[in-house]
């Protein structure tokens, strides 16, 4: 349920007032189905559908909506048509199968089930396979047939579940902040969580803290946060062990805990050491949100490792990054967890020209002119500007293959493709544009809101239009 009916009035309102801003009637909608009023949210996706009849995501949440009120044949319809698409998604399989099953239609539940968890293993549904009489089928499995007289009830056994996925690898970070250009805010926020205390531990032990904790940084994607974990543990030449979604999630029931807590248990050896969880959403979501018990063990697994239920934590500094950091379960930022929550901006002004000249470091240039090229990117995330940089060379390569001889790269180059570029931030601020101004509960997102009233992301004009809309 939507956390008040005060923001579902707002958006209704607002939803009313600009019936052909899309983005705004699907975030209603969204908010409607989150909030259990079916009947309605059918309704605006209906009306989204006639503004863009081919969205896919609309088309699948209105089959939700279909089929939460008990209308599982025509939520059927839409799903048959979207499940021939090319790259049908798990949860549309899924969705299938319940809607499947609840109209009397095993054989058709059982195998969209199958394709369900195929494509993705996080969408293993225990209870449901076991009404259904069926397990996740992987390669190597086998079906057992009916014996004469037995009810026909396809049964997928596995032979031998597969070895876990191996843990990533504890590695030795060779980069420090001084290889990270700008973040000053960022770097002293980590230093007085992290390296401080790592440096002065009796400072911290008189107070009676502990040298541990966690950080979660968030914000637009390609702005540096992976590359500010692993700086964070070359600054205390710690271990760094960064975790990705293949390292944890598994199929098999009670797996993808065994293999978080097997990746806690590492860092707890190697410590000092920097856990780092990047797309940290993907494991810890919400969990009013979902209808999975096997997605709330493992939130509930993540929550007790960081927490150090059962070891003690000392020592293991925990970083975790994320695009959405609205959809984390609100249990990740309690104190103790991720009770720091630092928000990660693209780089300003002083921070693109320190970005530029270590991209550029090493390379052949001539006549950069720095200042002028900050100034002309606003906007561009770090992964923008190392875009630029690699179209600049490009540009530069066809040059020097025309001329037959090699020349250095002039601020032209550079010029000719930041005008080439877009930045890839200006998605992401529009996409969180309701949540910070109607979901902002506590202030968690003040500083989404300080960023985009600078003068200089004013300048973006139309291009970023979060501002406007206070």
């Amino acid at each position: 349920m939507p956390e008040n009916d005060e923001l579902l009035n707002i958006l209704r309102e607002a939803a009313q007032a600009s019936p052909q801003n899309v983005a705004l009637q699907k975030q209603f909608a969204d908010l409607l189905l989150e909030a259990e009023a079916y009947a309605e949210a059918e309704t605006v996706y209906r009306h989204i559908l006639s503004l863009e009849p081919e969205n896919q995501a609309v088309k699948f949440a209105l089959s939700q909506s279909f089929y939460h009120q008990g209308k599982e044949a025509v939520a059927l319809v839409i799903l048959e048509r979207l499940l021939v698409m090319p790259k049908a998604k798990g949860e549309w399989h899924l969705l299938a199968a319940q809607a499947y099953w609840r109209t009397e239609q095993p054989e058709q539940a059982r195998e969209a089930y199958r394709q369900a968890v195929q494509r993705d293993a996080s969408l293993v549904d225990v209870a449901f396979a076991t009404e259904m009489g069926v397990v996740p089928l992987v390669e190597g499995d086998t079906a057992v047939q009916p014996k004469d007289g037995e009810e026909e009830t396809a049964v997928l056994l596995p032979v031998d579940p597969p070895e876990p996925p191996p843990h990533s690898e504890i590695e030795q970070a060779k980069i420090s902040f001084k290889d990270v250009g700008g973040m000053e805010k960022l770097k002293e926020e980590i230093r007085l969580k992290i390296i401080h205390p790592l440096q002065k531990p009796e400072i911290y032990q008189a107070y009676g803290k502990k040298i541990g904790g966690g950080i979660l940084m968030y914000g637009p994607p390609g702005c540096g946060k992976t590359h500010l974990a692993r700086a964070t543990a070359g600054e205390v030449n710690a271990a760094f062990l960064s975790v990705g979604l293949h390292d944890v999630l598994n199929m098999y029931l009670g797996q993808s805990e065994q293999n978080l807590h097997g990746l806690f248990e590492l860092a707890r050896r190697y410590t000092p050491c920097v856990l780092f969880f990047d797309e940290v959403d993907a494991l810890g979501a919400n969990r009013s949100d979902m209808r999975r018990s096997a997605g709330r063990q493992l939130i509930n697994q993540f929550l007790a490792e960081l927490d150090g239920v059962e070891q003690s934590n000392e020592g293991v500094l925990v970083l975790a990054a994320t695009n959405a950091p609205w959809h984390l379960d609100p249990a990740f930022r309690r104190p103790g967890r991720f009770d720091r929550v630092i928000f990660v901006p693209p780089p300003d002004t002083l921070a693109r020209h320190a970005i530029l000249q270590l991209m550029l470091q090493g390379k052949p240039t001539d006549g950069i002119q720095f200042e002028q090229l900050a100034k002309k990117t606003v906007g561009f995330s770090g992964a923008d500007l190392k875009g630029m940089v690699d179209t600049a060379v490009e540009l530069k390569l066809q040059e020097a293959l025309q001329k037959g001889v090699p020349a250095p790269i002039t601020n032209k180059e550079l010029m000719v493709a930041a005008k080439k570029m877009k930045p890839s931030t200006t998605e992401w601020f529009n996409s969180a544009r309701n949540y910070a101004l109607y979901a902002n509960q506590g202030g968690l997102y003040d500083d989404v809101l300080d960023y985009v009233k600078t003068s200089e992301t004013r300048s973006l004009g139309a291009k970023l239009t979060f501002w406007r809309d206070e």
